[in-house]
């Protein structure tokens, strides 16, 4: 029985019998855009080790390859991006399609602002819906000229840069995605750009501008630099995805006799709220080893099957795992005691709208969550059934659903899978291995 190839209509989930053994997740989704687009702006050469191959970040290198940059894959799985330097980027001749990616668009409309060039910039059906106008709005203080749909909330966009200059600006929510982009824009601003927000979100686009060469003033809550400035190439190696992560870390708590290694994951302590929410409720999760490497925590993480109880997650936790909640909350169905989720508005504005896809997916299993306008609520422990789901073209659904079906009393048939691609291309062959063959189909 073998995994579903891209563009298949199902995965059969079925129940395991325990995850063991010592695993590697891919890249990091989000260090590996930021390598590729700083990259392409460097002077000189940028090396790019353990690059995530999924559909999200291929986009990312497709479009700077039509901004001018040249991206070579080595024989050895490497990339190398010859950067353009001082030089400006070309003018694309043609639109960027930019697929589902709303970190390559929103990252790139930052980037395309500084530059005397015209884009457009679209995407697929999902990246149509989702806004942009928290990224449009700022750039345009800036001085950029961006007009599209909705006053410019919603791809196709199109965008007219050069002359930038910086602005003092306090972002309404914690995103990692509006800083990364002003700062971005911020390089080829004249005078100095400070981006503010209410609580801490990723810092990887401070970690590696830094690495770089760029000269950043940061603050608890505030990072700022002085424009223009210019990048230096580097050597990145990419760590295994904290979020790619999560789904087996859960997995191995949720299933029984499961004993699980996973190696080289990056634990960047704005990424890693997940894993101090799962240790509070229980879960046997110890990190083996961490070091340094290019600004960046790596580590090994063990699990083991455990007794989870409820927990409260709200707050300056949200953004530090904003994108674990779908499978968070699984967790939480398999818990004793209730669980409760605020402050978490912006899942609404992800690949879908993730508080009711998960409450109307994992209620298809028959798990009852209570939605909220910012969260949901959950008492558990529920048992999950089996059932037919859908991942509503959202891969962090998909993911979610199958690691549900491990724990499920029969098999779960999971359509659209084939979305899984923009983040972990390997997911379904990878769990597997770690359930022995017994995960499904």
């Amino acid at each position: 029985m073998n995994p579903p190839a891209y563009g298949e209509e199902a995965f059969v989930s079925g129940p395991a019998r325990g995850l063991r053994g010592t695993i590697s997740v891919p890249g990091d989704k989000s260090i590996s855009h930021r390598a590729s687009l700083l990259g392409a702006i460097a002077e000189g050469t940028t090396r790019i080790e353990g690059l995530l191959e999924a559909e999200d970040c291929l986009a990312t290198l497709r479009a700077i390859r039509q901004l001018g940059a040249k991206v070579e894959r080595t024989a050895e799985g490497q990339f190398r991006v010859q950067g353009l330097g001082p030089k400006s980027l070309s003018e694309p001749e043609d639109i960027v399609d930019l697929g589902n990616s709303g970190t390559s668009t929103r990252l790139l409309l930052g980037l395309l602002a500084g530059y005397p060039i015209a884009a457009t910039l679209t995407g697929d059906a999902s990246l149509r819906r989702r806004p942009m106008r928290r990224i449009v709005e700022p750039l345009r203080r800036m001085g950029a000229t961006i007009v599209g749909r909705e006053g410019g909330d919603r791809v196709p966009l199109t965008l007219q840069g050069g002359r930038l200059k910086g602005i003092d600006y306090a972002s309404p929510v914690a995103s990692a995605q509006v800083k990364s982009a002003l700062l971005l824009a911020g390089l080829r601003a004249e005078g100095r750009t400070r981006v503010s927000e209410p609580t801490l979100s990723r810092d990887h686009s401070e970690r590696m501008l830094q690495a770089f060469g760029a000269q950043l003033e940061i603050e608890r809550l505030a990072v700022a630099l002085e424009g223009p400035q210019e990048l230096e190439g580097q050597s990145v190696k990419v760590p295994g995805d904290f979020s790619s992560a999560a789904f087996f870390l859960v997995a191995a708590l949720i299933v029984p006799e499961s004993e699980l290694t996973l190696r080289n994951i990056g634990l960047n302590p704005t990424r890693t709220g997940l894993l101090e929410v799962l240790q509070a409720m229980g879960g046997a999760i110890e990190v083996l080893r961490q070091e340094e490497v290019a600004g960046e925590l790596i580590g090994d993480v063990r699990v083991r099957s455990s007794s989870l109880r409820g927990a409260e997650v709200g707050g300056a936790l949200v953004p530090r795992m904003i994108d674990e909640f779908p499978i968070l909350t699984l967790a939480a169905a398999c818990a004793e005691g209730r669980t409760t989720i605020r402050d978490a508005r912006e899942l609404r504005y992800k690949e879908s709208d993730r508080i009711a896809a998960i409450a109307r997916q994992l209620g298809r299993l028959g798990i009852h969550i209570d939605e909220r306008e910012d969260g949901y609520e959950l008492e558990g422990p529920q048992v999950i059934q089996p059932g037919r789901v859908d991942s509503e073209g959202d891969h962090r659904i998909g993911m979610t659903l199958a690691i549900a079906g491990l724990a499920a009393r029969g098999e779960t048939r999971i359509l659209n899978p084939e979305c899984i691609q923009t983040s972990f291309p390997n997911f379904f062959e990878l769990l597997r291995t770690a359930a022995g063959g017994s995960a499904g189909s």
